[in-house]
């Protein structure tokens, strides 16, 4: 993992104490709210319904049990005893007090941590790959280069106000877990023919008002070109894109409306300016922080594991849960833990300070001291050997964290919706919360199959509803909650938006639909190995809307 230096740390530390003085001056009342908003957005404070939240940015999704535990602590401190774990690969308080921000922020500071640049019109937090390092189809890991991202985006000057947000996400393996291609720019680690190391970039994808999936530019960018050419991205977008309108400011506007051919010659045009020598991105620096991420001392051990096939042969429960929350890793002997934090009827994403401290503690004797934070809204071991997932699942269950639904149908990702946001127009977590309970059965979840179901509050898309394979968007109706429904979209490598089918559904409604959806995809797929989305790419939406809306 990466470790702070000397000029990390002092960076944080003043910007903590730049930050404390400008929450003192808010509550002394010498700035006004409309002065403060600017200033607390750049450090990841929002002002929502009930509370302040905060933001905390987790870097590429990488934690240590170290910094989960204070996490926990913060929770248990200063909020009401959870935090909720977002798509962003953040962790938001929701019921924060303005008075302790800077405390928060301090206590942050000491495990390397903060909330710089997770909200305003700025590059915020660099994504990647939740298997980064681990995956054994993965070319190379991911990390370091989200990482030189980071340090690159920090307060950087010319970007720091830019038309609107800005999100990178860097994947190191052809199948993409990181949804490169609904980012502003979306980086895809490759070799060449030579074995050279190199990068795809996509650029002006996104979700809400206008969903778009982004255009490839380049399908490979040398190594050492990395920061030019995402500089010269960054500087076509921030002189030519919108300001007038921020409905139509997101870099994907600006793709769609030049034109990918142009904006791929306009990029270009300024990569040239800038100079490959100017921003070459030296390969010792690229070793020094790559070295940060070098992988733990694994033990040689042989690919099968007698002592987790007799626990299997004895344990049906466990059976299941490997079954869904298991994944291969590069190094025999070992595998993945996906912890889900969408047991039924729970909100997800969220996870008491208790739950913290248990994952922390488990990583810490079983993960070689390492948590991942996926934007699905799960928590990661990507350090376990097989020998210890009877114990790790064990120690999981006490905590109430061994849910086996990864990938399925109650795995569910959702916003906080109108519970918490502001600019929310429907609530998500009730909906949840339903359809986890109506689909609770676990055989019935596993009859299903791989599902992404997503759901977002408003259009906003903070739930990822457009490339849910099942997609479920909050409106307003005249003061009433009503929900519309897209299907067939995606975010992996196949990535696709998904098509409305129709009028939208009252929230008595809404789940009745689900099921009505499913029910028709359990009775046209071709066999039972055939996945929702294949089936949806095969026969289109005309039997789903025909079932949805057969009164109508």
């Amino acid at each position: 993992m990466y470790r702070y230096d000397e000029f990390d740390q002092a960076f944080v530390d003043e910007r903590v104490a730049e930050f404390s003085d400008q929450v003192a001056r808010r509550l002394s009342g010498e700035l006004t709210e409309d002065q403060f908003k600017p200033l607390r957005l750049m450090n990841g404070v929002y002002l929502q319904l009930h509370a302040y939240m905060l933001r905390i940015a987790i870097p590429y999704g990488t934690l240590s049990s170290r910094q989960m535990r204070k996490l926990a602590h913060i929770g248990r401190t200063y909020d009401r005893d959870y935090g909720h774990f977002t798509t962003r690969q953040n962790l938001q308080f929701n019921w924060i007090r303005l008075a302790d921000v800077p405390a928060i922020l301090k206590e942050l500071a000491e495990v390397e941590m903060h909330a710089i640049q997770t909200s305003g019109n700025c590059i915020r937090n660099v994504t990647a790959d939740h298997f980064a390092g681990v995956a054994a189809d993965e070319v190379a890991d991911p990390r370091p280069y989200a990482e030189v991202l980071r340090q690159w985006s920090s307060l950087h000057p010319e970007f720091s106000f830019l038309p609107r947000k800005f999100k990178l996400a860097v994947t190191g393996a052809p199948n993409d877990r990181a949804a490169i291609q609904v980012h502003d720019i979306g980086l895809e680690v490759k070799r060449n023919d030579r074995g050279e190391i190199g990068f795809a970039v996509w650029v002006g994808g996104g979700q809400g008002r206008t969903p778009m999936i982004a255009k490839k530019v380049r399908d490979f960018l040398p190594e050492a070109d990395l920061l030019a050419y995402c500089e010269a991205i960054l500087r076509v977008y921030n002189l030519q894109g919108r300001r007038d309108n921020k409905y139509k400011a997101r870099i994907k506007i600006l793709v769609h409306e030049m034109g990918e051919a142009e904006m791929t010659r306009a990029v270009e045009a300024e990569f040239e300016a800038i100079g490959r020598a100017t921003l070459a991105l030296p390969a010792e620096e690229v070793a020094r922080i790559g070295a940060y991420f070098a992988p733990p001392a694994l033990a040689a051990l042989p690919a099968r594991s007698e002592v987790l096939e007799r626990a299997k042969a004895a344990d049906p429960d466990l059976r299941r849960f490997l079954a869904r929350n298991l994944h291969g890793h590069k190094a025999p002997g070992y595998g993945i833990v996906t912890v889900s934090l969408k047991p039924v009827g729970q909100p997800p994403g969220d996870a008491t300070a208790g739950q913290m401290d248990a994952i922390a503690d488990i990583a810490e004797r079983y993960s070689c001291d390492e948590i991942r934070v996926s934007h699905e809204q799960n928590l990661v071991l990507p350090h376990v050997r097989l020998d210890d997932v009877p114990a790790v699942y064990a120690a999981l269950k006490r905590a109430g964290l061994a849910t086996p639904n990864a990938g399925l149908v109650t795995d569910i990702i959702a916003c906080p919706g109108l519970d918490y946001c502001a600019l929310a127009n429907a609530r998500s977590i009730p909906v949840a919360q339903r359809i986890s309970e109506r689909f609770a059965a676990l055989d019935r979840q596993e009859e299903i199959g791989e599902l992404k179901l997503k759901i977002s509050g408003c259009i906003n898309a903070c739930g990822h509803h457009h490339v849910g394979h099942i997609g479920i968007l909050g409106v307003d109706r005249k003061g009433e909650e009503f929900y519309q429904i897209t299907l067939g979209g995606s975010a992996d490598e196949t990535a696709s938006i998904g098509e409305i089918v129709g009028r939208g559904f009252s929230s008595d409604e809404v789940v009745d639909a689900v099921e009505n959806i499913i029910g028709t995809y359990l009775k046209v797929r071709s066999a039972p190995a055939e996945t929702f989305l294949e089936t949806y790419r095969r026969v289109g939406e005309a039997p789903f809307r025909e079932a949805l809306y057969a009164d109508a």
